[in-house]
């Protein structure tokens, strides 16, 4: 028998058995809606590591937040190519949903040349127009999420959720507790500390598009 044989499985069996076998490994006590489990449960099948979930946070009605938007067609924008390839084309296109990402456009690296800063802040800032009631995907960049804040605190944009799970160690963790304390005026779904990345990021967008298309299919999992 070979290895494929012995062990693969299709794309839905996969799948199913994925989800089974997250649920099975949950930490005991997590107090959360049929939604929000979905979603993390996407998370930490997308991070192979159920111990994630206990640094899983979502303001409250976040989820549904997002729903929202994405039903409306609103933008997801991403901080970095990474987190919008891992978005499912499909569902993308099943919801009318576009992505906006201008991390590696020449625009965004000549104004981070002209204004001093990263790429990843710069991108942000050339996006600014289009942040409002956009679902916003930061999964990479710690400073790609500052400088959103940023503009959230200034009043500039008014995003109808921020994903924000940066990854690293330099204002990584920081980041994301800046955005938490703003969850009473914005919508989030973080993963604290040092953790995260754009595979959690993707996830969390395809989740919540899954949702979107079929609420009643996916709660009832």
């Amino acid at each position: 028998m070979s290895l494929v044989e012995q062990y693969a499985l299709l794309p839905d069996e996969i799948d199913r058995e994925s989800l089974k076998m997250v649920q099975a490994d949950l930490p005991r006590g997590l107090t959360l809606n049929p939604r929000e489990h979905y979603v993390l449960c996407r998370i930490v099948r997308a991070e192979g590591d159920p111990a994630i979930a206990e640094s899983v946070r979502f303001s409250p009605g976040a989820v549904e937040q997002g729903l929202a938007a994405l039903r409306a067609g609103a933008d997801v924008v991403t901080d970095v190519r990474m987190v919008e390839m891992g978005i499912s084309k499909a569902l993308l296109h099943r919801r009318q949903v576009a992505t906006r990402c201008r991390i590696d456009t020449p625009e965004v690296a000549a104004r981070a040349q002209r204004e001093g800063t990263t790429r990843s802040v710069a991108a942000v800032r050339e996006l600014a127009p289009h942040l409002n009631g956009a679902v916003v995907a930061v999964g990479n960049a710690p400073t790609a999420l500052l400088a959103l804040l940023d503009l959230v605190d200034a009043g500039a944009v008014s995003p109808a959720l921020i994903i924000g799970m940066p990854v690293g160690f330099v204002a990584c963790a920081e980041s994301k507790d800046e955005l938490v304390r703003r969850s009473g005026s914005v919508p989030c779904i973080a993963i604290l500390g040092r953790r995260g990345g754009s595979s959690a990021a993707a996830a969390t967008v395809n989740a919540l598009l899954e949702l979107a298309g079929e609420p009643a299919q996916q709660e009832a999992r």
